[in-house]
């Protein structure tokens, strides 16, 4: 019951809407007409509502009763979704699969892992957050995430267990009409400390330890796109993924900078699935996690 409420009544209601009358709706419940004809009585009588229309042969819905028949279904729906989340729950599965994803990380192998996960597990709550650089981590720490796909610069912390997914080459890069894009030589760190460095952190604590900063004047983004969109407009450089950047290398709208004596990867930046050492992942984090590693191990 929900006060003076009960799901059944909000079924019988539903039911009779969907199957047109009284008598139709009793079979598709099986049950009597005139047990069909008391629910809708005392469900008008506790509400103080009329539902129906009784004044020609059939009846028919009221105004309210168009209204709240859309409100039941939400009403039974999400009474639905609760039961369905307690049977998963008694199975093994976590109530609700909270993620953080860094912005580097690359789409399309989570997108497919978390297309195969809502299949599997279709009621499993997920949540998710893409987080500024490093906040994955701040949130595995909180407790506000169970599983994180993310960088751990300049190595994977002791309270942390991780698995390496996949590498992501980094290749500094600046607008054509950028001074430092037309430089014909390599370019030394003095020539970089000058101008802007567009850098990605996590917006909660920006003043923690980063790493790949050369210049001396930094424009910190919690967003990669809006990164992005400075990097074209010419406000400075940075290092970003070859493949978020590989169109417009081709089509001159960037340029690659040679930068001497690199102290960047040459295999590129790891990207980890990671989680706190003293939480036990439920059953879809278990899922997840081995079907990303599965996936990029095979691809």
């Amino acid at each position: 019951m929900i006060g003076s409420l009960s799901l059944d009544q909000l079924r019988v209601l539903v039911a009779i809407a969907d199957a047109g009358s009284f008598s139709a709706s009793g079979r598709s419940l099986n049950r009597a007409q005139s047990a069909i004809s008391q629910a809708v009585a005392t469900l008008e009588a506790t509400q103080g509502v009329t539902l129906f229309d009784r004044s020609s042969y059939r009846p028919h819905l009221t105004e309210t009763g168009r209204v709240l028949v859309d409100q039941a279904r939400l009403v039974l729906a999400s009474a639905a979704r609760f039961e369905a989340v307690a049977a998963g729950t008694r199975a093994g599965l976590e109530a609700e699969l909270a993620l953080a994803i860094d912005p580097l990380v690359p789409s399309a192998p989570l997108i497919n892992s978390l297309r195969a996960l809502s299949m599997t597990f279709p009621n499993l709550p997920i949540s998710f957050s893409t987080e500024g650089l490093g906040g994955s981590l701040r949130r595995l720490r909180d407790d506000s995430a169970a599983l994180a796909i993310c960088l751990l610069l300049p190595a994977v912390p002791e309270d942390i267990v991780a698995y390496p997914l996949l590498n992501i080459a980094m290749c500094p890069v600046a607008a054509p009409e950028h001074p430092l894009a037309s430089l014909k030589r390599p370019i030394t760190r003095s020539d970089l400390e000058p101008y802007v460095q567009l850098v990605l952190s996590d917006p909660v604590t920006p003043d923690t330890a980063n790493y790949g900063l050369v210049s001396a004047r930094l424009w910190r983004f919690v967003d990669l796109g809006r990164r992005l969109d400075f990097l074209h407009a010419g406000f400075g450089w940075c290092r970003v993924p070859e493949h978020l950047v590989a169109d417009s290398l081709a089509s001159g709208k960037l340029v690659a900078l040679q930068i001497e004596d690199d102290s960047a990867p040459i295999a590129g930046l790891t990207i980890y699935a990671a989680h706190r050492r003293d939480r036990v992942l439920g059953r879809g984090g278990r899922w997840l996690l081995e079907t990303l590693r599965a996936g990029l191990d095979s691809s």
